[in-house]
């Protein structure tokens, strides 16, 4: 038994680039027989208006593994938004699935017998489908890692906590 078949559910977020090409992505991973594979399929299995999760793939045909769900986190705005999502978004994290499986920061059993379930935010503002792609592919990477390493520590969270802030609002001091 790998130290990870004792953990059925990693959790973790990314968020990179700045202004209206940002990404922000919170990803659940661990087996099919967990909470991450029923998250994957209630949430394909229940679309609702406006958001249509989808498996995420490397090009037509070819799903990336593990397979990922792709869970919209703004409704599709205009024809530049939905080839941002469905287009840009995807690749990125397609690659960065793909990546972390190849580099071994999942496991090998990630291969087949696990999922990810990845909720994904694109403005739909965006103006550069080459920045929105980057960034997405940058924000998966380094949610995946954080999953599976724990990230952050909690010292980290509590150096951020005292100075609060984030790309859409900042306290006071």
């Amino acid at each position: 038994m790998s130290a990870t078949d004792s953990k059925l559910l990693y959790i973790g977020e990314g968020f990179e680039g700045p202004g209206v090409n940002l990404a922000h992505i919170n990803v659940l991973v661990g087996p099919r027989h967990g909470p991450a594979g029923q998250a994957f399929a209630t949430a394909l299995a229940t679309p609702s208006a406006g958001h249509a999760p989808f498996v995420i793939i490397a090009r037509p045909g070819v799903p990336t593994k593990p397979l990922t769900l792709y869970v919209n986190k703004a409704q599709i705005a205009n024809e530049f938004h939905g080839n941002a999502t469905w287009g840009a978004s995807q690749a990125g994290i397609a690659k960065a699935v793909a990546e972390s499986l190849e580099e071994g920061v999942l496991p090998p059993e990630a291969n087949n017998d696990w999922v990810i379930v990845s909720a994904n935010w694109v403005n739909p503002a965006c103006d550069d489908l080459d920045a929105v792609y980057e960034n997405n592919y940058r924000a998966c990477k380094n949610a995946i890692r954080a999953a599976m390493l724990g990230l952050p520590d909690r010292r980290d969270v509590f150096a951020a906590a005292a100075n609060v802030s984030n790309p859409f609002y900042t306290p006071k001091a």
